[in-house]
């Protein structure tokens, strides 16, 4: 699906910005993980100090206004316009940012959709957002993110429990039975499809709109921001919303990724307590506490 000119042209500019210095690969080392769900995660260890962009430590300058020109992949239309992550892991990283000032921490638009939609057609991955720095944003210029993904490439390490959440219901529980946190604080639906772009955008603006609904997030057409912040993630087959209660737990930064399965060990993280309990129970200490929430559409 798609002629990958995006993914394609993305890989020419990052070995033409690594040159330069504009772009700045992460070193890492991945590490086995051994405790409970240990296959359904990936985990690498940073080589070297985070990047400033990721420190909540004093004023940081907006990265994207301007954009680096280095780092330009294309421009999306009138409002939007793909750049390269400066600092990715994954070679063809992408960012979709708005050309002028848009808030992280609000709605995301009709426009947003419509400039995901034209990429996706054409390069398509695992998609996802940052609402804000609770849900592990590192710039409050609004950008959603691209991991380019082949048609026949595992799209993350935790797609079988987003696959059986998606399929299965969940069961009424008794008194006596343990609520579990990761399926509470989730809401995960189909994504639509359609052969026209407009059609599509508004199709998936409209499914954002009712899972933030149903996650008790707020209204997507108020003047008001979410009420909670939330990561989102986005492939083509369902889109799903994860309702979070704060961003750092034992010296790991978690955002959406880490719900894709992929974590980011620094020098600051205990591997010692993830080896032993594992990832999903790192997740569960992030997401929000929903007691007595309930979706009805689950």
């Amino acid at each position: 699906m798609g002629s990958k000119h995006f993914w394609s042209k993305a890989l020419e500019r990052s070995e033409q910005a690594r040159k330069s210095g504009a772009l700045i690969p992460l070193s890492t080392t991945s590490v086995a993980l051994s405790g409970p769900g240990a296959e359904r995660f990936e985990l690498r260890q940073l080589n070297a100090a985070l990047p400033k962009h990721h420190k909540h430590e004093g004023p940081k300058p907006n990265p994207f206004r301007p954009w680096d020109p280095q780092l330009e992949v294309e421009r999306i239309d009138l409002h939007h316009v793909l750049i390269l992550n400066k600092y990715p892991v994954e070679r063809g990283h992408m960012l979709l940012i708005t050309q002028e000032w848009a808030s992280q921490i609000h709605w995301l638009n009709p426009d947003d959709w419509r400039a995901l939609v034209k990429v996706d057609r054409d390069s398509t991955g695992l998609w996802f957002f940052n609402s804000g720095p609770r849900a592990g944003a590192s710039q409050p210029h609004r950008h959603l993110q691209l991991l380019p993904r082949h048609h026949n490439e595992s799209i993350c390490p935790r797609l079988p429990w987003f696959t059986e959440h998606l399929c299965t219901r969940t069961p009424s529980l008794g008194s006596d039975q343990m609520i579990d946190p990761l399926k509470t604080s989730c809401v995960i639906a189909e994504r639509p499809a359609s052969s026209d772009p407009e059609e599509e955008a508004m199709g998936l603006h409209e499914l954002y709109r009712s899972l933030a609904e149903r996650l008790g997030l707020g209204d997507v057409a108020s003047l008001d921001p979410p009420a909670v912040p939330y990561n989102l993630l986005l492939t083509q087959s369902w889109m799903a919303l994860i309702r979070r209660s704060q961003d750092e737990i034992l010296g790991f930064s978690v955002n959406a990724l880490g719900f894709a399965g992929y974590l980011l060990a620094t020098d600051r993280s205990d591997l010692s307590w993830l080896q032993t309990h594992g990832g999903e129970q790192l997740l569960r200490q992030v997401v929000a506490d929903l007691s007595g929430f309930t979706d009805a559409g689950n």
